[in-house]
């Protein structure tokens, strides 16, 4: 189980260092003349936000079935040596 725990946050590991990297793209974006409205922005960073977010989670998830099947496969392997003996 602790070797899960650093799968287990990757989708929440960046997520407020974005967000702040985000938002202050956001506000330079706007002081220099943006052609497209703040809140439109600010919706669209959101739901790139949750998107990514999502795709962190599919990819933790997916790690995390890689590695089982690699554990899953070294203990067949393991069982092929016995048995060969």
């Amino acid at each position: 189980s602790t070797a899960n725990a650093p799968e287990d946050d990757a989708p929440n590991r960046y997520s407020r260092t974005e967000r702040t990297t985000y938002s202050r793209y956001s506000r330079d974006a706007n002081s220099s003349g943006s052609s497209l409205p703040s809140n439109s922005l600010e919706k669209r960073i959101e739901e790139l936000e949750r998107e990514l977010a999502k795709e962190r989670q599919e990819n933790a998830r997916l790690m995390k079935v890689a590695q089982d099947k690699e554990e899953l496969i070294g203990k067949l392997k393991e069982e092929i040596d016995l048995l060969n003996r």
